[in-house]
């Protein structure tokens, strides 16, 4: 299976806090994990406001995703369209594209934040 980390997944891969079952679903051999440059363009922006949560550096943990196998899903233009078309069922702009990317490229979304969840297509939510 294809899976889309969303940041704070991936924000808990690379500090080893994953909850089992977000390990489950990393740690199996079967599956594909894909992440967002806007994930690394969230934590970017983030770090640079001092938020606490987002204190990696950006530059070791997109190494680091890349040197682990996990491939990066390029932001297309049908992407960008596609968010347009979400519901309004959340406001933040860099979940929006996450969960546009994931819908465009009929990959799963495996996120901790229960509003993403909320959306249609293949979602899956854990905590």
């Amino acid at each position: 299976m294809k899976i889309l980390l969303d940041t704070h997944i991936l924000l808990w891969a690379a500090a080893g806090e994953l909850s089992a079952k977000a390990a489950g679903y990393i740690e199996n051999p079967e599956n594909t994990l894909l992440f967002s440059p806007a994930s690394i363009w969230e934590i970017v922006i983030k770090r640079g406001l001092a938020r606490v949560d987002f204190a990696v550096d950006p530059t070791l943990l997109y190494s680091g995703l890349i040197g682990a196998g996990y491939v990066e899903l390029p932001i297309t233009g049908k992407h960008t369209l596609l968010v347009g078309a979400l519901p309004p069922l959340h406001k933040d702009p860099f979940d929006r594209i996450l969960i546009a990317q994931a819908a465009s490229e009929g990959v799963v979304l495996l996120t901790a934040d229960k509003a993403v969840s909320q959306y249609p297509g293949s979602i899956i939510f854990i905590s």
